[in-house]
């Protein structure tokens, strides 16, 4: 696909969400460590943030670390915070000159202290911005938000703030991590594998979904622009008919 021929303007997702996936087999492929997928895999961070804000796409969530990977081996880990560290410092410019605002979600206490003093330096660094927010979801895990929630309204009954027959959906919103964000709109996993792996479990719920076999470290802004494409093609029911669409 041609660069230069991008997506209706007028049909854009408000919200894109990206499973970040095929650092390891794509290093594996090249006979390399998988610490190698991941350094390479930030080159299409960047590609597709910048393609994002050229679009003026309002909210890009990446899924950077689960909480699951804590289980990986420490020297991948490692080389993930490490790698972490270096890019919010490298790439704090590229925001600011897009005019980026950067957020997170997540357990971010559970990183260490470098990368987390490193995350939120950035985050306030960019606060003021007004264009895209790029989410990156660290430590994060959507069952572990969802029961966080549930603990919280919980008290909140207990002492009396809220009546249990109030709560709705819209409480439930309230008290998720994404509680300033839109639901997706757009999900994208990258590497073939179809399924969303604890991601946005609430907030996909009406998301369309996009899977492309390549690999992340190859991503790039025209395999973006097939994934928004798809998207522009489908319709958006959100349990109505096509009829009472029209």
């Amino acid at each position: 696909m041609n660069k230069t021929i991008t997506p209706d303007t007028g049909n854009l997702p408000k919200h894109i969400a990206i499973i970040m996936d095929g650092n390891g087999r794509w290093a594996k492929q090249k006979g390399m460590l998988r610490a190698f997928g991941h350094e390479n895999g930030v080159k299409s961070v960047r590609e597709t943030v910048e393609a994002c804000a050229k679009l003026n796409i309002a909210y890009l969530t990446l899924y950077a670390f689960s909480t699951e990977n804590w289980n990986r081996p420490k020297l991948e880990v490692d080389a993930l915070m490490s790698i972490l560290m270096n890019s919010l410092k490298k790439e704090l410019s590229t925001m600011q000159k897009n005019n980026i605002r950067l957020n997170t979600i997540g357990n971010a206490h559970m990183l260490p202290e470098k990368a987390r003093r490193q995350l939120f330096e950035v985050i306030e660094a960019t606060k003021q911005n007004t264009g895209m927010t790029l989410t990156l979801a660290l430590s994060y895990g959507s069952r572990e938000e969802l029961v966080s929630a549930i603990k919280e309204i919980c008290n909140e009954v207990q002492t009396n703030k809220i009546d249990i027959a109030t709560i709705n959906e819209a409480t439930v919103q309230k008290h998720l991590y994404t509680h300033n964000m839109p639901d997706a709109d757009l999900v994208i996993r990258t590497s073939g594998e179809q399924r969303i792996s604890n991601f946005l479990l609430w907030q996909a719920a009406y998301a369309e979904l996009y899977f492309t076999d390549v690999l992340w470290p190859d991503f790039r802004e025209e395999d973006l622009h097939k994934a928004i494409f798809s998207y522009q093609k489908r319709e958006r029911r959100f349990g109505k008919t096509s009829e009472q669409l029209k």
